[in-house]
């Protein structure tokens, strides 16, 4: 297999980043701006690279997703509401009001993802966030499931803007609502399956339809395993933060990238 190290680094900064509350898709903008790729189709890469990422959630959550599968098509049959039941109706309310929110702003995020100004200020508001949310989530609510989903879900919806981290956003929604730490991290991931494979399921028509061809870059399969292999180690690493509270080192870092992103813009540096 041939190997690029420009390609390889997008696999490596998407598998990393994907599963941080940094944004990877923040951070695979201003690569490709600062690399040059800008000017070339890359929806067929990226469609690949944020489907080896969404096999690490897969992989990584198989028994609460086999479980959530297996007691919410039980409930339609045997009449037994357990708890996948209402649990599987939280992801399908949640997924449904991320695309409400999210089709709508394709096009708008295609154009300022091209932009490190938009970027940037995309990141200042992730460590904006993530400064915010250890002081929110201090109160003790008991929320329904209902409402966390509608909240989590319009998180997730707000994410799909360049730089906006959509594991902070939902992690964070999740909190402020009253969920416990491991729940807000765990609801954060299980949301994230539908919305990414129908998200990808767009680009691929996109692909399909598109009459430039598809086009994938040199070393796009050693890409697309960095971002399987560095993306399962960096969802671990990601449950271990989130479950000891460290926001701060991740807002800190959004912030400093943001600040350059937005900086560059403005030919500062």
């Amino acid at each position: 297999m041939q190997f690029d190290i420009h390609t390889f680094i997008l696999g490596a900064v998407q598998g990393l980043c994907e599963f941080l509350p940094v944004s990877s898709s923040g951070h695979l903008a201003l690569l490709q701006h600062f690399l040059g790729f800008r000017d070339e189709n890359l929806v067929a890469f990226d469609l690949l690279l944020h489907c080896a990422t969404v096999l690490v959630i897969m992989i990584f959550f198989w028994r609460d997703i086999w479980q959530i599968i297996i007691e919410w098509c039980g409930g339609w049959f045997t009449g037994k509401r357990l708890s996948g039941w209402s649990y599987g109706w939280a992801i399908i309310i949640a997924t449904i009001i991320t695309g409400i929110i999210g089709l709508p702003l394709r096009k708008i995020v295609d154009e300022m993802s091209a932009s490190p100004l938009y970027v940037g200020c995309g990141l200042i508001f992730t460590a904006m966030v993530m400064a915010v949310v250890p002081v929110m989530s201090r109160s003790s609510k008991n929320p329904s499931l209902l409402s966390i989903a509608i909240a989590v879900g319009i998180a997730q919806g707000i994410a799909v803007l360049p730089g906006v981290s959509r594991s902070g956003m939902t992690i964070a929604a999740g909190l402020v609502m009253g969920l416990g730490v491991s729940e807000a991290f765990r609801f954060s991931f299980l949301i994230s399956v539908p919305a990414v494979l129908g998200a990808s399921l767009l680009e691929a028509l996109k692909v399909m339809k598109g009459s430039e061809g598809v086009f994938l870059p040199a070393g796009y399969l050693w890409a697309v395993l960095a971002a399987f292999v560095l993306g399962f180690l960096a969802l671990g690493l990601m449950r271990r933060l989130v479950l000891a509270g460290k926001w701060a080192y991740f807002g800190f870092y959004c912030l400093i990238v943001g600040a350059i992103a937005v900086l560059s813009s403005l030919e500062m540096f």
